[in-house]
């Protein structure tokens, strides 16, 4: 996890980790030592209460760091008792990593935890922003800027729970998503983890939560940890309020804003998230970047931040220094030792719904979850709900989709045709995605329209067709994919959010040469005007991920085109930011905007 700012855990249901008990933990190696919070007959605060007080300052403070699993060891664990530990973006132990070596080296911790003087179970925690993306072979879902274009919190809480099922499947029972920034400029590089520039479409996408987690029973008391079951895990709501406004679209920026437009703008996810209970994490090196230089007063960095109420802090590597300055802050009186309580507490409260106590380990038994087709299906579903139709002919009477599936010939032009890790975009596998095609498992939109056209149609693929080959080719239409490369954070700051080349050749190249639909991949809206006239009909697919399939679906006409647009679609980058509400609004393609067709199916 990137991002400097911070995390809060919303904490819904009663999880159980799908694991074999481990027989060590019933026994009491040490007689000095009260087990009774090993008892899960006694009430939760009495078992908390036992246990705390048995704490040494350095175990307590241990409990509130989390470090990246590339600077733990299964001994770190047992000496220093961490209290979590995380995979960043990219972090796993080789390419390809099976489910079930990801469910050793989780277990492999796991008991290092387990051996240390209390035996307190560690929690671990993975991105998972748009299915369990850092696995090979698990179903990617679209990015959220697609799901938001659904308009369909029931779906997204299908894929919470589908996401919450294979992340289980691996070992993982802990979740930094969703991201419930409410973007208000695409030039930022995290505008595709945004639901929207509204904040009532990504409160109302917030049930994802739900499916994560599990629907908290009605009449519980609001803001207590509640988890639903063993197929469940701790979701994050993140970043922290403000994230999406930061200035200028830039990653990590100053958001300029007054109390109003804080508070309805970007609050509402977070509170709706607050209420589910949790404790509140700090991200990846989010305390060092306080300062600038960062790191270059850690010292009083993380004074503040623990006075501020993080209970977590997400250190990710130095977990030494990490504790030896905060309990020498106690030690001086700068930190009061209620502070210290009220973060491990909240911690171990967690811990203690979620059964990890009881629950420890992780065995194999959901390793058939990870990438079932009952999930890619979803996946499948979740991408042809995500189109946006923008354009289709050039007036209602003369449309060109749904396209004819028997015809003589057929050009597919573009890399992003054949082409998952442009597909996925990033967050998917590394940190910042990668331009592979094959990257992880799934079907390329390519590969989805050869299985959806007739067996007599002639298909002929060409990554960056010159216009001569067009005019020769006797083409009965083209479907030109193209778009951004895969990017994270800032990384994908754009000022300018142009189509990148040799995007914009090849749709010069075929368009007006030959009827076209052009498919536009990418994070965010894109400057399309210029080319608009010579674009015969024209569909945001968003970053879909791994089910292309779900593409030809409605470009074919099996399914018809119902997304709207989540985020305005301006004419130039001057008129940036720009948003739904303002004063001067003048748009290519206003919020909510999305020509619909008839499909077969539905």
């Amino acid at each position: 996890m990137k991002s400097r700012l911070t995390s809060i855990v919303p904490i819904l249901g009663l999880l159980v980790l799908f694991a074999s008990s481990v027989g060590a933990m019933t026994k009491n190696p040490n007689p000095a030592i009260n087990t009774l919070y090993k008892d899960p007959t006694q009430p939760m605060n009495k078992r908390i209460k036992n246990l705390m007080k048995q704490m040494t300052l350095e175990e307590k403070i241990a409990q509130m760091a989390q470090l990246d699993r590339v600077a733990a060891t299964p001994e770190i664990m047992r000496d220093f008792s961490i209290g979590s530990l995380l995979s960043g973006g990219g972090s796993w132990v080789h390419e390809g990593q099976t489910t079930e070596e990801w469910v050793d080296m989780v277990n492999s911790f796991q008991n290092g935890s387990l051996a240390s003087r209390l035996g307190i179970p560690m929690i671990y925690g993975i991105d998972a922003v748009h299915g369990h993306n850092n696995v090979y072979r698990a179903t990617i879902f679209p990015h959220n800027i697609g799901l938001g274009a659904t308009r369909d919190p029931e779906l997204v809480k299908r894929i919470g729970a589908a996401t919450a099922r294979e992340i289980r499947a691996t070992g993982i029972s802990y979740a930094f998503a969703p991201c419930i920034a409410v973007c208000r400029d695409p030039r930022w590089g995290r505008c595709y983890e945004s639901f929207s520039e509204d904040p009532k479409i990504v409160e109302e996408m917030t049930d994802i939560i739900e499916g994560l987690q599990g629907k908290i029973p009605p009449n519980s008391r609001k803001g207590v940890p509640y988890i639903g079951g063993q197929d469940k895990v701790v979701a994050c709501a993140k970043h922290f309020v403000g994230d999406g406004g930061t200035k200028d679209g830039i990653n990590e920026n100053n958001t300029i804003a007054d109390w109003h437009e804080l508070l309805s703008i970007h609050m509402p996810g977070y509170y709706h998230s607050i209420k589910k209970g949790g404790f509140v994490i700090s991200d990846w090196q989010g305390v060092d970047k306080t300062t600038y230089p960062e790191h270059a007063d850690y010292s009083n960095s993380l004074l503040k931040a623990i006075d501020a109420g993080i209970d977590m802090v997400m250190v990710p590597y130095n977990h030494t220094e990490f504790s030896s300055i905060l309990v020498s802050h106690v030690k001086n009186n700068l930190i009061p030792m209620s502070r210290i309580d009220d973060a491990v507490r909240r911690i171990l409260r967690i811990k203690f719904t979620m059964g990890l106590f009881e629950n420890p380990m992780a065995d194999y038994s959901r390793a058939d979850k990870l990438g079932s087709q009952v999930h890619r299906d979803l996946a499948r579903e979740a991408v042809r709900k995500s189109l946006v139709l923008l354009k289709n002919g050039e007036n209602a009477d003369s449309p060109i989709l749904p396209l004819p599936k028997e015809t003589s010939k057929i050009l597919v032009a573009g890399k992003h045709a054949n082409n998952l890790g442009l597909q996925c975009g990033g967050w998917t596998i590394t940190w910042q995605g990668l331009d592979s095609k094959n990257l992880t498992a799934g079907t390329t939109i390519l590969n989805a329209i050869s299985n959806a056209v007739h067996p007599s149609t002639e298909l002929v693929y060409s990554k960056n067709p010159d216009s001569g080959f067009v005019k020769a080719g006797t083409f009965s239409y083209a479907i030109v994919v193209v778009g951004e490369p895969p990017y994270s954070e800032t990384a994908g700051d754009n000022q300018n959010l142009t189509i990148p080349e040799p995007g914009l050749s090849i749709m010069k190249n075929v368009c007006g040469r030959v009827k076209c639909v052009v498919v536009l991949i990418s994070g965010r809206p894109l400057v399309v005007q210029p080319y608009l006239s010579s674009i015969d009909a024209l569909v945001a697919a968003w970053l879909p991920g791994s089910e292309g399939q779900g593409v030809a679906d409605v470009l074919f006409g099996e399914y018809g085109f119902s997304g709207k647009l989540p985020r305005t679609w301006f004419k130039t980058v001057d008129q940036l930011p720009m948003n739904v509400g303002d004063e001067h609004y003048d748009p290519l393609f206003p919020f909510g905007f999305g020509l619909t067709t008839k499909g077969i199916k539905g």
